[in-house]
């Protein structure tokens, strides 16, 4: 779905004289907007101080050269910088899905897409997980009815993902309906350049959400997707509105490090082949994994009771090895687990080890979840 209407929307706040438009920062004359109360911002890191939020402020042509390779990495026309991915999902949900409309949502979306569902006053349909069958059915008992898919491109508990292709198909045979997918756990370790799953698939959703504190190593997120969407975005989401700038420091800073992450092919091929080597053990094992699951650097070790996933983390630490028990409510209950993510700089020999404390692990319950499969 196109979201040129968003257009019509901006030009009614413009005729209300209440659109914002950025400002470019630091303006001239006497500051007496920013919340800079102290003056930190104006001393010896003028250039680079953070000092209220954007809409009040002012813009750094940091933020914008920031914004600019975002959007230029992902594929998409314009980006816009939030304060985390939370402020991210909740600022879009509730600035795009009007009451009326429909949101439809991934049964295991992030706690952030659960709560934006419910700020925005749209009804909200929960589907099973990546179910292509479910989402296609909804679509159609709902004909011209705005409706609004939202996903994670890679699932950060269960290390699966939806077929993306076969996604976008299902979306444009309804053109009443939009999709936001949120890259999070994808960016930098998917696609040329670490561009993520949109991009290695070859889709472009309506909405792509970001962040900037997985692989990226810095802070923040950031909403890409068509240039109205950024304008919108600006005007309505309360969490970008109403929230202090990311300071033109970090900004400097994650640009950086972004274009260390397009070039770091060699970071990338190690990972990928750890992921490869230890999923292939752990599968000859018989552990089970999601049927959606995308060999990558998360790893879900599934121990059943919350009890059972502490032991095997107490475990993993006796030997090294720096492991979260991740418990209900993060996962359903009986599904307790350890939540294993891979660097690139693991050794063999530890990859190895901990291929087999991982094995032990497991088969102290041997459990399986439902829609899980193993050899």
């Amino acid at each position: 779905m196109s979201l040129a209407f968003l257009a019509d929307r901006l030009a009614q706040l413009q005729a209300a004289n209440l659109k914002r438009t950025p400002d470019q920062m630091p303006p001239a004359g006497l500051d007496c907007a920013s919340n800079d109360y102290l003056g930190y911002a104006r001393e010896a890191l003028e250039s680079w101080g953070a000092g209220a939020s954007r809409s009040i402020f002012g813009t750094h042509p940091t933020h914008l050269a920031l914004e600019q390779a975002l959007a230029s990495w992902v594929g998409l026309e314009g980006a816009l910088l939030f304060s985390s991915g939370y402020a991210a999902n909740v600022g879009v949900l509730q600035a795009l899905a009007l009451p009326g409309e429909l949101i439809l949502s991934d049964a295991l979306n992030h706690a952030s897409v659960i709560d934006g569902c419910r700020l925005s006053r749209a009804e909200v349909c929960v589907l099973p997980h990546l179910d292509l069958e479910a989402l296609e059915q909804a679509l159609s008992t709902t004909p011209g009815r705005r409706a609004w898919f939202v996903t994670e491109s890679y699932f950060s508990m269960d290390g699966d993902g939806p077929d993306l292709k076969a996604l976008a198909a299902v979306i444009q045979r309804h053109p009443h309906a939009a999709w936001i997918v949120d890259e999070a756990h994808a960016l930098g370790v998917y696609g040329v350049s670490g561009a993520g799953r949109c991009a290695a698939s070859g889709v472009r959703p309506d909405v792509l959400v970001g962040t900037l504190g997985k692989a990226l190593g810095s802070s923040g997120a950031f909403v890409a997707g068509e240039g109205v969407l950024r304008d919108w975005l600006w005007n309505k989401a309360r969490s970008f509105v109403f929230s202090t700038a990311t300071s033109p420091a970090q900004a400097h800073a994650t640009r950086a490090l972004l274009e260390r992450c397009q070039r770091d092919d060699e970071a990338r091929g190690a990972l990928k082949r750890a992921a490869t080597w230890l999923h292939a053990e752990l599968w000859e094992a018989g552990l089970p994994f999601p049927r959606g699951y995308l060999t990558g650097p998360i790893f879900p070790i599934v121990c059943g009771s919350s009890e059972a996933a502490l032991s095997a983390a107490s475990k993993l630490a006796s030997h090294g090895f720096v492991a979260r028990a991740i418990r209900p409510p993060t996962v359903p209950p009986g599904t307790a687990r350890l939540r294993i993510t891979l660097r690139p700089s693991i050794s063999m020999e530890a990859l190895s080890q901990l291929a087999s404390l991982l094995i032990d692990a497991w088969r102290q319950s041997q459990c399986v979840p439902e829609g899980w499969v193993r050899l």
